[in-house]
């Protein structure tokens, strides 16, 4: 399940975000990838430890937690500090699935959603598209500057070869308190049906209380806290 979530940042926040990494120092992306991806990855990463990394993923943390799609598709335990990177010309990534543990100093994240925050304009740069591999065959994600996507880690996804320009983005993981994929996505359809509904008849409607109890004690069922 791919889920687009526009308008993360505005306009003037992706400027502010472009003029912090301006002045960061960058560094060979490899470094944070495991022994499979560090063969197929070519690209340029802010520091994990970094201020600017610190200062910027404090913000994308605090919009995510707002932020209705995220919460409703991701069903968010804990989300791993927010990193940035950047494909110049020539550069990408092949393909390859996001490594299934992670840590942040001392704690240990599983990585059921992968999230790619775009900050550059489409028209900025060719190539560079995100493509992850699904059920329904290659899907090939290239949003505006301060738009997201968010989709399962265990997909099998790829960076193509940029061929004009530079295309930065911040990139995360999020442990989700319903680990498979296909439990969320029903909890997420359900989710999304259920506010249709309430539009349509009101949140006291006998149904609709119904089914937000039914939608609660699956997320009971099948969550970890």
């Amino acid at each position: 399940m791919l889920i687009h979530i526009p308008a993360l940042l505005s306009a003037d926040e992706v400027g502010h975000f472009r003029a912090v990494l301006e002045a960061a120092a960058w560094t060979d992306g490899r470094v944070t990838a495991g022994a499979q991806s560090a063969m197929a990855k070519n690209n340029l990463q802010i520091p994990e430890d970094a201020a600017e990394a610190r200062q910027l993923g404090a913000i994308i943390l605090d919009k995510l937690g707002r932020n209705e799609a995220f919460v409703a598709a991701g069903l968010p335990l804990r989300v791993f500090p927010p990193l940035f990177n950047r494909y110049d010309e020539g550069m990408g990534f092949g393909a390859h699935v996001d490594n299934t543990i992670r840590f942040s100093g001392p704690v240990r994240f599983r990585t059921d959603l992968s999230s790619t925050l775009f900050l550059t304009d489409p028209a900025d740069y060719d190539g560079g598209e995100l493509v992850v591999m699904d059920t329904y065959g290659e899907q090939k994600v290239k949003l505006p500057a301060g738009d997201m996507v968010l989709y399962p880690a265990s997909s099998v996804h790829r960076v193509e070869t940029v061929t004009r320009g530079s295309r930065w983005a911040s990139f995360f993981w999020a442990q989700s308190m319903v680990a498979d994929d296909g439990r969320r996505a029903l909890l997420y359809q359900m989710d999304q049906a259920i506010q249709t509904l309430a539009a349509q008849v009101g949140l006291d409607h006998p149904s609709v209380v119904s089914l937000t109890g039914a939608y609660h004690n699956l997320i009971r069922m099948w969550g970890e806290t």
